[in-house]
């Protein structure tokens, strides 16, 4: 499933659309896409892994989920992939096997955008309140929980808590406030690294820990296993990754 980072670079190949009216609509998303032609794209919002398409008066939200994909300006993949497509009079927008939906204005103006790890509205202390209201909450479940940490992903989540040398398992209640603050400093400053790694096409060169087998810093083999509620692979050391 891309994380946050691919998500805001999507919308940074399809911003040029910004502004332009659509000419013609289609795919097999299950709403009427004649609704949309002729509206102009106002703007374009992402939310963690969650991308916006804001008309005057309606919104369709995309979700690329675990294998969906999109392409500007040409349609290389199946029809039967389709969910939506947007064209305008230069150009277009091709989303392949996601989920689409059509949204109010009103459910935009609901969203908590200081959750999303990579906005400008990020509020770390909002987020503090959050972690210390679940004690018995895993740090990797934490981390995945989306109404925390809008965008992180698997990776996001195994390479901060390398950085930080907290243990998956660890249980926020028992994870000392020094270390909670790491958590949610980090969980920023790696989703931007991952942002221009990714940008670069170097991101994999710089994983330490995600789908890694040894650890960098003692030469342990890492554990792989399933952690948290949520049952996702975590790459850990237990030498250097301390259990609260």
């Amino acid at each position: 499933m891309p994380e946050g980072p691919s998500i805001v670079l999507m919308k940074e190949d399809l911003q040029k659309f910004a502004g332009k009216k659509v000419v013609e609509a289609g795919g097999d998303a299950k709403f009427d896409k004649d609704i949309l032609e002729g509206k102009v794209l106002k703007e374009i919002r992402t939310f963690g892994k969650q991308t916006y398409l804001v008309f005057d008066d309606i919104a369709v939200r995309i979700h690329l989920l675990m294998f969906g994909s999109y392409e500007v300006d040409e349609q290389t993949k199946p029809h039967q992939q389709l969910r939506l497509s947007l064209i305008f009079k230069e150009g277009g927008m091709y989303f392949y096997t996601c989920h689409v939906k059509l949204v109010d204005l009103e459910f935009l103006s609901q969203i908590d955008w200081e959750a999303d790890v990579m906005s400008d509205a990020w509020n770390p202390e909002k987020t503090e309140e959050k972690l210390k209201l679940n004690p018995e909450m895993m740090v990797c479940d934490a981390l995945m929980n989306q109404d925390i940490f809008s965008g992180v992903g698997n990776i996001i989540k195994n390479e901060v808590l390398f950085r930080i040398g907290v243990h998956p398992e660890s249980l926020l209640g028992n994870t000392p406030p020094k270390k909670i603050k790491e958590l949610i400093e980090e969980a920023r400053n790696y989703s931007f690294d991952f942002l221009k790694w990714k940008r670069e096409n170097v991101l994999k060169k710089h994983w330490l820990a995600h789908t890694k087998k040894v650890c960098p810093i003692c030469g342990e083999n890492f554990i792989k296993k399933q952690t948290g509620k949520g049952k996702r692979r975590s790459f850990y050391c237990i030498k250097d990754q301390k259990l609260y």
